[in-house]
């Protein structure tokens, strides 16, 4: 069963509409860096609008981005609930197509499709009428916004798509961000592409080893400045290489001998400027770069245009992505379950009411996503 890619506008027929099990959702309010989290009871929409979905939350995993606004990194409008990756079950539809009790997945942001970014730039993603969940004030429609929640409400132009039943939520949740975003970065490669290099051994640069391998890329290294990153690399097909200042030589020494010439590909998702430079200098005459991890402003780059032009390089940014990209992400989860150890990379659920001390398990880095179950 391939994950299903449905409209976002379209009504459901007239007595489609069922009633919700409860009258409240718990969510999990953040009030701003430095403050406790607050479980707080709100209400359910009475009725739900045209095209809108209301979702019973089964798994919310803890992403990096969610991190770095509870430390004051990013900012967010406050009261609001965070956490944008999850998975759930349909309470209640008003769209055609998905019925009460389907298991479902969603993206991340709500986009209007109409404006030049989503019909003619095909950047849904860069909406002009864009609205992300989990970054929204409580305030801003029903206050279901986040995933750090019992319930979620789905607006009209987010895509919701339908999980194959084979898939555990534990292996869905992060998809919606993590792995979404990777393939959507990944969408465009060099020919040929036979080598790479996957610069940050976080989640994204996992999922990045397994789909560059899916692909075909015959060597996909990977590096990290902490080793301990570096422990999951191998089982998700990439070379593990340490790119701490002690040991950054004899990795580049290594590659280079691997790959006479150049890798093909280099892929940035460490959120670092200062990997740029070596990755500009290890591509082959030709190659590619992508850039998905450099979000913050605090990312100037130590580049000279010559460096880039000399070569002939190709640099490709790519921020978040479309709807497209998250269907292929489950159908690829779905083609290689039983091939890849992704237990490994989600902790034991922790209860909604524990997210002080499930936010301090992300920061243990013990797991790549932590796992949250109202």
């Amino acid at each position: 069963m391939s994950a299903t890619l449905h409209p976002t506008r379209s009504p459901a027929p007239a007595g489609s509409r069922k009633s919700r099990r409860a009258s409240k959702a718990r969510v999990q309010l953040f009030h701003g860096p430095s403050r406790s989290f607050e479980l707080h009871e709100q209400a359910l929409p009475k009725h739900l609008g045209e095209g809108e979905v209301l979702v019973e939350i089964s798994l919310a995993t803890i992403c990096g981005s969610d991190l770095h606004t509870i430390d004051g990194r990013r900012s967010a409008p406050v009261p609001c609930v965070l956490g944008h990756e999850a998975v759930g079950v349909v309470v209640e539809s008003s769209r055609q197509g998905i019925v009460p009790g389907a298991r479902v997945t969603w993206s991340l942001a709500d986009s209007c499709g109409h404006c030049q970014a989503c019909a003619s730039w095909h950047l849904p993603q860069k909406c002009d009428h864009l609205f992300k969940y989990g970054h929204a004030a409580l305030s801003d429609g029903t206050g279901l916004n986040g995933c750090y929640a019992t319930h979620i409400l789905l607006r009209p132009g987010t895509a919701v798509l339908e999980v194959p039943d084979t898939l555990p939520d534990a292996v869905v949740a992060p998809a919606n961000c993590a792995l979404a975003t990777v393939v959507s970065a990944l969408a465009q490669l060099p020919f040929p592409c036979r080598s790479a290099w996957v610069q940050g051994g976080g989640l994204l640069g996992l999922y990045a080893c397994a789909w560059l391998r899916h692909q075909g890329v015959q060597q996909v290294y990977c590096s990290d400045i902490q080793p301990q990153r570096l422990d999951l690399v191998a089982d998700f097909g990439g070379i593990p290489v340490l790119g701490d200042d002690a040991n950054w030589g004899r990795s580049r020494e290594r590659m280079q001998q691997e790959c006479p010439g150049g890798v093909d590909l280099v892929v940035e998702v460490t959120g670092s400027a200062f990997v740029v430079p070596p990755g500009v200098q290890m591509l082959r005459p030709g190659g590619m770069y992508v850039w998905a991890g450099m979000v913050h402003p605090e990312t100037v780059l130590q580049l000279t245009g010559e460096a880039v032009i000399r070569k002939c390089l190709t640099i490709r940014g790519m921020h978040n992505y479309s709807p497209l990209h998250l269907a292929e992400g489950l159908n690829f989860l779905e083609s290689t379950l039983h091939q890849l150890p992704y237990d490994k990379l989600v902790s034991p659920a922790q209860p909604l009411a524990s997210l002080e001390e499930a936010v301090s398990l992300t920061r243990s880095r013990g797991w790549q996503r932590v796992a949250v179950r109202p």
